[in-house]
Formats: structure tokens, sequence, C-alpha cells
């Protein structure tokens, strides 16, 4: 029987956060990763622009034939995923109701902190999501939109990377969260400087471990995960020249990120003989 593959994508190594879980939980499962580096941020881009985003994105991956998508970006989950839930006939998870689920079941004290993109935190998507749960959970939100470019640099704990997060977090830890969503899958690779700056007591959310468990949870009501005796294989596939996303996704998953391919979401035809249809 010929197993396909779990399809990701996010605006550039952000879903890698997410594809690490999901390898953790599902071993067995092949993964087809797509980071869109060439047009990293979204959290500043329109809500219109990161639906055409992520609606090419979607039809690259699903035209190799996968049979669940994550949309491991938090902005795209945000803005895009009714239209694409529309649009494809596969199961299509974002990353917001499991990240949400989390922080409502896990605050002491009902008052939850979101830190995103500012396309995320405008879109207000957390907190409607937390409100669902929890109708009496506060939830104070910021917008922290030079995590991503921090992230995407690799400047994940030096001095710059502390400043901003002093910066940006200041208010949030005078507010008297407990808990606090990594609302971008960029965040965690920031963890140790976020937590460090918050404080002991603070709870820090990352979404990409209850969304892998969301993952594992349809695939195996659909009789669709591999057998665990499997051993997944996973390729990857940027919009821009591929030597920073490898540097450092090789750094945060400790391996060697050797099936990396540039592709061209916007020709239609892409390096190395892809052929992507819009």
């Amino acid at each position: 029987m010929s197993w396909k593959a779990i399809g990701i994508f996010d605006s550039g190594i952000g879903g890698l956060t997410v594809l690490k879980e999901l390898v953790k939980a599902m071993p067995q499962e092949d993964t087809l990763y797509l980071g869109d580096t060439a047009r990293v941020p979204y959290g500043t881009k329109s809500p219109e622009t990161v639906i055409r985003y992520a609606v090419e994105i979607a039809s690259f991956l699903v035209k190799r034939d996968i049979k669940l998508l994550v949309v491991a970006c938090n902005t795209a989950s945000a803005v895009s995923l009714e239209t694409l839930q529309e649009r494809f006939p596969i199961p299509i998870v974002g990353v917001i109701e499991p990240g949400a689920r989390r922080a409502a079941a896990v605050t002491r004290n009902g008052r939850v902190g979101v830190i995103g993109t500012e396309a995320t935190i405008k879109s207000s998507a957390y907190t409607r999501a937390i409100k669902r749960v929890n109708p009496a959970i506060e939830v104070i939100t910021r917008a922290c939109p030079l995590f991503v470019p921090l992230a995407e640099e690799g400047w994940i704990s030096n001095e710059v990377a502390r400043l901003t997060a002093q910066s940006y977090l200041a208010g949030l830890k005078e507010s008297g969260v407990d808990t606090l969503v990594l609302g971008c899958t960029h965040y965690p690779l920031l963890k140790e400087i976020i937590a460090e700056v918050m404080g002991e007591g603070i709870r820090l959310v990352d979404s990409a471990e209850e969304t892998a468990l969301t993952v594992a949870e349809i695939l195996q009501g659909g009789g669709l995960l591999r057998p665990v005796a499997e051993k997944g294989n996973h390729h990857y596939f940027v919009t821009d020249v591929p030597a920073g996303f490898i540097r450092i996704g090789n750094g945060f998953l400790g391996g060697n990120l050797e099936d990396v391919h540039q592709v061209n979401l916007d020709e239609g035809t892409a390096p190395g003989g892809y052929h992507v249809q819009a």
C-alpha cells in the first residue's frame, strides 16, 4: 500500500517547530514541508495577500498527493484557514485552536497573554478561540513583529533578542498573566529568552505539541496512520536560496536537512524539474 505524506507550510523556518513535534508524535509518517522564505514575514502583510500566498502553497502541496495539510503559521491560520478548508478536499489543521485549548486548560488565574505577529493579533483569532473554550478568561495581546526576523536570522539568544523581548514583554509581565501563548511558530525558537524575560511561574504555551496531537487523532480516526514499524522520510521546499534555512534548521532540528529544494511558486515552474501549477 502506498502511504501519502503530511504537508506542512509556514512563512519560513518557524513551522519546523511544528514539524519537530509531528515527527516526535508520528515518526513513521512522511512529511513535505514548504517554507515561503522569499516572502517572510507574513505578519505585516494584508489578509488578502496572506490568503493568496496560502492558496498557492496549498495547491503546490496538494498536487503532491498529501493526505492532510498543517498550516504551521499562526498568521495564515488566523486569516486563511477557512478559505483553504473550503477549497481543498483534505483535512486542514491550523495551529490556533490547539494552542487556545491548551492555554485555557493550564491557566490558574484566568489571565492569558498572547504574543504574535501584527496580523495574528489584529485578527483577534486567539482571543476568540480561547473565549470559546472559557468566556471568563481575560486575554491580553501584544504584537511582537521583530521576533520573526530575529528567528529567521538565528539571533535567538543574543543581546539584541534580549532587549527586544524586554521591550515587547514588559507590559504583559506587569499585567499579571500566568500563561503566555507563543502565537507564532517562530517564537518557540526564542523560548529561552522569552521565559527569562517573563520570569518564573509563567507557563509558556507552544501550540506545536497540541497541533501534533490533533493531527494524530484525525489520521487515526480516518485510518490514515502509517504502520508504526515504518520510518518516515522528510522533504523540504523553500522559495528562496536554501542556505539560511538549512543552517538554522540544522541547528534547531539537530540533524541534516539534506533534501531541500528551492521552488518558484509565481512562475509555475521550479528549479530541479518540479512543475507547479497555480
